[in-house]
């Protein structure tokens, strides 16, 4: 197949490490030595008589002045909400006119229904269109009335080619665009095979420039690797005003979707959903579903405050602590990091007088989230020693706190508003660090603080 390619521009070939440019491919970069990092994309060609550095004369265009940044009044973002709270919150409050929001997930987690859910709301109110590129028309409408959606006023495309996509918008002009997914567009511009780096690449820097020169508002859908990044070159994420991971285990019904960059809002936030027959619904109080425990109290597990974006969340923490057959002990952490877990032994070791060297240790965060934080450290340390000794924490306690080398219980950020959020579910004592506590703040509720470590073992 012939491609077209415009007269002003080239294909060349481009190391993705140190940025070697050549017009050919070849197996290693000549610049950095590196293997397979050489990929295609297209440049502009040099005018014609041009000259590499035109100096101060030679600039095209007329020469803009600088401005002082105190003088640039700050507009108020219009923002329009998409329908769903959860799915505001984590996009900072709404969907800001021409920006670039992509979606990235596992295979079947439920980025289509997310999105299909939101542009059938905003398509009452706005002009809407939805390209798919993975998915026929019969399929999508399939799912729509699965959910039993208003889809009268979406407008739907099944296209992949990327000049195709971009005259269907120019001459609709919708308010929303959604592209799912962009690792199955492609340019004629370019001779590699869709979802490649080249052609991601190039696919998005054109949607990207659509949604900034009309104002649209572009939904990007992407697939991620085996080690759960987003497929594609790492320019990708920079590319894009907003960068969302959809995450959960298809086996559960509960899904957590994640800000990891928010250009119009903060990051790190959190929204949960729980997939059902008629779609995502929106779990309002996502404390009650971390907080599912036995009716008995059990070694091992303990509730803790973590905070994720501006929501606190109370989350319970289990550990089991087992004696070892191997020679080397295992240590396995599932939500949080293993060298923080193997750090947090050394210190429980060394100034909480617990060995368990000679001890399996198995650490887990319920209900699939993350400890991102340090606030944890202090409610994983004592249900690791609740496990080992076999001594239940009672089920109205809760816990958390960053552990020093030294074995101070180190204070953290909104302690306040952790210890509210505690006695909001009818905890009735907290193990807190003592310099997060205010007295007379949290009514209903002992707080117990604590300096040390060994003050917090002893305390329980």
């Amino acid at each position: 197949m012939a491609v077209a390619r415009g007269k002003d521009r080239k294909s060349v070939y481009r190391c993705t490490e140190c940025g070697h440019v050549q017009s050919k491919w070849a197996g290693q970069c000549p610049g950095c030595g590196l293997w397979n990092s050489l990929v295609e994309s297209v440049e502009d060609r040099p005018s014609a008589g041009g000259s590499r550095f035109l100096g101060y004369a030679g600039a095209a265009g007329p020469l803009t002045s600088p401005v002082s940044l105190a003088t640039v009044e700050a507009e108020d973002i219009q923002r329009t909400p998409c329908g769903l709270e959860e799915f505001d919150r984590v996009l900072g409050g709404g969907l800001v006119p021409g920006s670039a929001v992509l979606i990235g997930g596992d295979p079947g987690i439920g980025k289509s229904t997310l999105l299909l859910q939101t542009v059938s709301a905003l398509s009452l109110h706005h002009s809407v269109l939805y390209i798919t590129g993975e998915e026929s028309i019969s399929q999508v409408s399939l799912r729509a009335r699965r959910l039993h959606l208003p889809c009268d006023s979406l407008q739907i495309l099944a296209e992949t080619e990327l000049e195709r996509i971009l005259a269907t918008a120019d001459r609709h002009k919708p308010a929303y665009l959604v592209v799912d997914s962009i690792q199955t567009v492609y340019s004629e511009a370019l001779q590699s095979a869709p979802g490649s780096v080249a052609q991601v690449r190039e696919c998005a820097a054109q949607l990207v420039r659509f949604a900034k020169q009309t104002g649209t508002t572009v939904f990007l859908v992407g697939h991620v690797t085996k080690e759960g990044a987003l497929a594609g070159p790492r320019v990708l994420e920079h590319m894009v005003d907003t960068v969302l991971y959809f995450e959960g285990d298809t086996s559960s019904r509960f899904r957590v979707i994640r800000a990891f960059k928010n250009r119009f809002g903060a990051v790190n936030e959190l929204g949960v959903f729980a997939m059902t027959e008629t779609g995502l619904k929106e779990v309002k109080n996502p404390s009650a579903i971390f907080l599912s425990r036995g009716d008995e109290d059990a070694a091992g597990s303990v509730v803790m405050v973590m905070r994720e974006g501006s929501r606190p969340l109370l989350v319970e923490v289990q550990a089991l602590v087992d004696e070892s057959h191997l020679p080397t002990p295992r240590r396995v952490a599932v939500g949080m990091d293993n060298n923080r877990l193997a750090m947090l032994l050394a210190i429980l070791h060394r100034h909480g007088g617990v060995p368990i060297l000679n001890q399996d240790v198995f650490v887990n965060l319920v209900g699939g989230l993350r400890l991102s934080e340090t606030a944890g450290d202090l409610a994983v340390v004592l249900a690791i020693v609740s496990s080992f000794r076999d001594r239940p924490i009672p089920r109205d306690w809760v816990v958390f706190g960053e552990l020093g080398l030294n074995g101070e219980v180190r204070p953290v950020q909104n302690g306040e508003e952790r210890l509210r959020e505690a006695a909001k579910h009818g905890f009735a004592h907290a193990l807190a660090p003592s310099k997060n506590i205010v007295k007379g703040q949290n009514p209903g509720l002992n707080v117990i603080p604590v300096k040390s470590l060994r003050d917090a073992i002893a305390a329980l």
